[in-house]
């Protein structure tokens, strides 16, 4: 039987989400270990000294230690849906995300710890992100055009927490295209499926296979 590789996760971190729904949806089976960011495992630092997740080990040694990169692979090995299809296209919303709308929103959610601006004004740098969106959802189903792409599961779990920082303005929020986007995904059986809680992962613990179904 051939060795699975190892996926170090954390379930609520926005990086591990996505690299968890690729692997589930293309089956790329790994041994899941559930990680506790205040309490990092000393294997995974040895193989990612970073220190963040995810972080996939395949059987043959190789680390790979970033989300999208995991998500490329994964679906390299099978892409069911064809989400790597129009691939500048998707990269490009996704390095907008990553670099641009991920700073926002980390000063949103935590605008205590960032008192040089208030909580509004740093979601409104936000909502710049979010009006691109809205006028690309507004006339097609998806990010990626008429076809759900890499970029709309990349960049889902980051609009996720990004509504749930004050869900009462978001339900109002001038976006309705873009909530129904994500109300799709939230009811998606794939993401219900990669929440699942698992305990944190100890050496010489059994490793769950992930997906379930693996």
């Amino acid at each position: 039987m051939t060795e699975l590789p190892i996926v170090y996760s954390f379930r609520r971190c926005p990086y591990a989400m996505r690299a968890r729904m690729a692997m589930a949806r293309s089956r790329s089976g790994a041994r899941l270990r559930e990680v506790v960011l205040r309490d990092k495992p000393e294997a995974m630092l040895e193989v990612s000294p970073k220190g963040t997740v995810p972080v996939l080990v395949l059987a043959n040694g190789e680390v790979i230690d970033e989300s999208l990169d995991i998500m490329l692979w994964a679906l390299s090995q099978y892409d069911p849906d064809g989400w790597l299809a129009d691939r500048d296209n998707c990269l490009a919303w996704i390095e907008r995300n990553d670099q641009e709308f991920k700073g926002w929103l980390d000063k949103y959610k935590y605008a205590n710890r960032h008192p040089e601006q208030t909580e509004h004004w740093y979601r409104e740098q936000g909502e710049q992100f979010i009006q691109a969106m809205e006028s690309q959802l507004s006339n097609k189903d998806w990010l990626g055009g008429s076809h759900c792409r890499l970029c709309d599961v990349a960049v889902f779990p980051f609009i996720r927490q990004f509504a749930g920082v004050d869900p009462k303005w978001w339900q109002s929020a001038p976006y309705p295209s873009t909530r129904a986007w994500l109300d799709r995904w939230l009811a998606n059986p794939l993401f219900t499926s990669v929440m699942k809680k698992y305990p944190q992962w100890q050496p010489g613990d059994q490793e769950p296979l992930f997906p379930d179904a693996a």
